[in-house]
């Protein structure tokens, strides 16, 4: 019965995902909430990491969302998803495979880590300097460190 639950809450958050309905998205995750993935690696909370979620969510016009090979156990779950949008800052089209791993707690998300290749994001993304420096521990730290800025600024706006 948990497993069939936990999975109908990975199928919600990204059947709301794909609606761009955030306040959905929030209704799946619990209050404290950790997510991670190559970019973002460490937010805790379901405001900052909904904060992350709605400032993505914004700034692309035509992103596409599609979920599959959704798991679940009594604990823990799985699923694999697609992102396909134009990376604002280039124009470049960007699809992206991503992993994400799920564990429960009172019925909600409480930790979600979202993995893929940050070099391969890099290359479709910003295009020649991606290729050349993608794999680097310097590009991937200003990645991350534009994006954390990002995330910031989007939360002391709100």
């Amino acid at each position: 019965m948990r497993e069939q639950h936990n999975a109908e809450i990975i199928r919600a958050f990204y059947e709301a995902f794909a609606r761009r309905d955030a306040d959905a998205m929030e209704r799946c995750y619990h209050p404290d909430v950790t997510f991670r993935d190559p970019v973002f690696q460490d937010l805790e909370g379901r405001d900052k990491v909904m904060a992350m979620w709605r400032m993505l969510m914004g700034r692309s016009a035509d992103l596409h969302v599609s979920a599959r090979d959704i798991t679940a156990r009594s604990h823990d779950g799985t699923a694999h998803w697609t992102a396909r949008y134009t990376f604002g800052k280039t124009g470049r089209k960007v699809v992206n495979e991503i992993d994400s791993l799920f564990r429960f707690e009172d019925g909600l998300i409480v930790r979600h880590r979202d993995q893929f290749d940050l070099g391969r994001w890099s290359r479709m993304a910003v295009g020649a300097s991606g290729f050349l420096l993608g794999w680097t521990p310097m590009f991937k730290s200003r990645i991350r460190g534009t994006a954390r800025q990002s995330l910031q600024e989007f939360m002391a706006a709100r």
